[in-house]
């Protein structure tokens, strides 16, 4: 069976996480603190917060801006329920909005549309890797201003919508010659066992705020914020006759532990040099194969200003229904090869279509998911293996369609 995306877990890392182990240091240390410095040189910015997902990021910001009930949030129908569940943690309306038929990207005539003088933030979410157009998104939160109503101290010091970028699959993505992560006003990666770059469980936060804010403060702030508003983390009270410390909100618990970032640290050691282009490889090796095929949409991973990071290869059937798909996929996986569909749509999941959501407002987000498959895209995967993919993906195809 050629699974769909494990992890690489090499004897690299099983001996760099066994170190760890045996240095008596597991939770929140000295690992996790260089990671963060790590990613920060990678990505080009100076402060990066570790946390134990994405999510926990997302939610982070938001809660950071003073994103509650009453006001709206913009993010895309056609992104992990993640995205939208955080804006619900908050108390606040996720305003969900379509998505471009040839990117899978939110569109950006679709958010003018969509701004009101409630909407705090947008989040944009970078599908499969490929950086949102920015600077577009950039300009319509620009000529929004007179709509922005600033209802607490850091939503009147940025005075306009903020940009949180779910960047979950685009660590090593650029846009206009920049790396993700120094896109927008605040970027969350997530390092899940299927990402690209993993820590098993895993995200992080970078700030490119304004220069009226102190990244170095918010990176203080929420440090507290994520491990339950305590002031001092375990390094800090190991200290001799530190142990004191003081609690100064109602935080959360939402930390990366050591054992994440060690192996955070080996997969970034070689990421830019070795997994990024492994997995290009990967990706165009399947847009070669599908090219010729008339019933194959290929996914965009490159083009004059943007390169995504080859998280995933989004593969469309042309003219097929939802149903099809299904089938489709059976027979792929009846030739002992996993695939896998990105995502189903916000709006056709129970909790929110029992809120009012339809997929009916979203045609274009529901066109490209009724006609999407998920090709593998991992390290391991060699290119014997890409082969048999693609035979059982245009064998099963032309067994359906025919």
């Amino acid at each position: 069976m050629i699974n769909f995306a494990p992890p690489r877990i090499d004897e690299k890392i099983i001996e760099a996480v066994s170190e760890t182990l045996r240095s008596g240091w597991i939770t929140t240390g000295p690992k996790t603190k260089l990671l963060e410095k790590k990613i920060s040189e990678y990505c080009g910015m100076k402060q990066t917060l570790c946390i134990n997902s994405a999510t926990a990021g997302l939610e982070l910001a938001l809660r950071w801006f003073g994103v509650g009930q009453g006001d709206e949030v913009i993010l895309p129908a056609y992104t992990y329920a993640a995205t939208a569940n955080v804006v619900i943690h908050c108390g606040a309306k996720p305003v969900l909005v379509d998505v471009n038929k040839n990117d899978f990207c939110i569109s950006q005539e679709a958010i003018e549309k969509a701004i009101t003088e409630k909407t705090k933030v947008i989040m944009p979410v970078d599908f499969g890797g490929l950086p949102c157009d920015y600077n577009a998104i950039m300009d319509i939160v620009e000529k929004a201003k007179s709509k922005f109503k600033a209802a607490t101290a850091n939503q009147e010091k940025l005075g306009r919508i903020l940009v949180l970028s779910d960047a979950a699959h685009s660590l090593g993505a650029t846009y206009k010659g920049k790396n993700a992560g120094t896109l927008t006003d605040i970027t969350v990666f997530s390092f899940h066992a299927v990402k690209n770059l993993t820590t098993a469980e895993g995200g992080a936060m970078l700030f490119n705020l304004p220069k009226s804010f102190d990244d170095a403060a918010i990176y203080k702030e929420l440090s507290i914020t994520s491990l339950h508003g305590q002031t001092k983390d375990a390094m800090a009270k190991m200290q001799k006759g530190n142990w004191k410390y003081d609690i100064v909100e109602a935080g959360y618990k939402c930390n990366m532990t050591d054992l994440a970032a060690t192996m955070g640290l080996i997969e970034l050691e070689r990421y830019k040099d070795d997994t990024l282009l492994k997995r290009k490889a990967i990706v165009g090796a399947y847009s070669i194969f599908f090219a010729n095929e008339k019933w194959a949409e290929l996914p965009i991973s490159r083009e004059k200003d943007r390169e995504s990071s080859y998280h995933l290869f989004a593969l469309r059937i042309k003219n097929i229904t939802e149903e099809q798909r299904d089938k489709i996929i059976q027979k792929i996986f009846d030739k002992d090869v996993a695939v896998n569909v990105h995502f189903i749509p916000i709006p056709m999941m129970s909790f929110y279509k029992n809120m009012g959501y339809k997929i009916t407002d979203y045609p274009v987000t529901y066109d490209n998911f009724s006609r999407e498959i998920s090709l593998p895209v991992y390290y391991d995967l060699t290119m014997e293996q890409v082969a048999i993919v693609c035979n059982a993906v245009k064998e099963s195809v032309e067994e359906s369609i025919k």
